[in-house]
């Protein structure tokens, strides 16, 4: 077969190339393109933030004034619930509008103040699709609260394509929860955690090296790499034991 002129190969590597481009581009999830964060819905969930946080200094307030027996606790929390009415409101219009850190901020207003049998059929669709949309602390909802789905290839699938929405949600954060396993001691108290981005990043891997028994200590690993976590520290010490 004769010798291809020069200018001709290289054409023929760039069509190569551009094929193979296209092919990546259709196997690689399209997450910038198809979820795209609506302007409106994140006024929306801003407004709602905000009214949450004015709420929520009022009652800390308040609480350091008040007694503090089961009762008092009990008839604030419901005063509490009550307030968030307007904020909760707007979440609402948010989530219409496919905000997925709406979403998770709307299920976690559920597993507050919801009794705890009513929590799994409203929170977790929502957990479920926030997670799947990239935002992390989501997952923290769905393992206390979302079996079906916590135990799903789905999950597992949803956890490791959280890094790759990390850029998109960084002015989200700090986000609350309820409990957060990966802090540097111990959880004390009952109070809502706050958490950075990479504190819920060192959750997901926590998460991951429980699934993936191969790859344990590497998942619990960068967990601890990240902010020290303390649920798998322990755990990676007697690994070496």
């Amino acid at each position: 077969m004769p010798n291809r002129p020069t200018s001709f190969r290289t054409g023929l590597s760039r069509v190569r190339a551009l094929i193979l481009g296209s092919v990546l581009a259709v196997l690689t999830p399209a997450f910038a393109d198809d979820l795209r964060i609506d302007p409106h819905a994140d006024l929306l969930y801003r407004q709602a933030v905000s009214l949450m946080e004015e709420t929520d200094n009022q009652y800390r307030t308040f609480n350091l004034k008040a007694s503090t027996t089961d009762q008092d606790l009990a008839q604030q929390g419901q005063a509490m619930g009550r307030t968030l009415a307007p904020a909760v409101s707007l979440l609402e219009k948010a989530v219409a509008l496919d905000h997925p850190v709406a979403r998770y901020r709307l299920a976690l207003y559920y597993m507050t103040y919801l009794p705890a049998s009513q929590i799994p059929a409203a929170a977790c669709p929502l957990l479920q699709t926030s997670l799947a949309q990239g935002f992390a602390p989501a997952a923290l909802g769905v393992e206390t609260w979302c079996s079906d789905y916590r135990h799903s290839s789905a999950f597992a699938n949803d956890l490791q394509n959280v890094p790759a929405m990390t850029n998109r949600y960084a002015s989200y954060y700090p986000q609350p929860a309820v409990r957060l396993q990966c802090t540097r001691e111990q959880p004390q108290g009952l109070a809502m955690q706050w958490g950075r981005q990479r504190d819920y990043q060192a959750e997901i891997y926590r998460l991951q090296g429980y699934d993936d028994l191969d790859q344990r200590e590497y998942f619990w690993q960068k967990a601890v790499e990240l902010n020290g976590c303390f649920a798998v520290r322990q755990h990676l010490l007697s690994l070496h034991h």
